[in-house]
C-alpha cells in the first residue's frame, strides 16, 4: 500500500520558511505543529501496517488532523 505523507512541509511547501519561523517563535503554533505530526504519524502507521482499527477511529483521527491543519494554515497565512 502506497501511503501519502502529510507532514506540514509537504502540505505547504511554499510556507517552509514561515513554518520554521513560527515553530521557533510561537509556542501555540509549535504545540499545534507537534500535535499535528503525532496524529499524522499515527494515521500513517495505522494505514501502512494494516493495524486492525475501526473505520470510525481512523476517521476521527483524520478529522482531528484536518482540524489541526486548518488551524495551522490559518496561522501561516495570517
Amino acid at each position: 500500500m502506497n501511503i501519502e505523507h502529510h507532514d506540514l512541509v509537504h502540505e505547504f511547501p511554499e510556507h517552509r520558511e514561515k513554518i520554521h519561523s513560527l515553530k521557533m517563535d510561537n509556542a501555540h503554533f509549535a504545540k499545534l505543529f507537534d500535535a499535528y505530526h503525532v496524529v499524522t504519524k499515527d494515521v500513517e502507521r495505522l494505514e501502512s501496517e494494516g493495524v486492525p482499527v475501526s473505520d470510525d477511529t481512523l476517521a476521527e483521527q483524520k478529522k482531528e488532523r484536518i482540524q489541526l491543519k486548518d488551524e495551522l494554515y490559518s496561522m501561516l497565512v495570517a
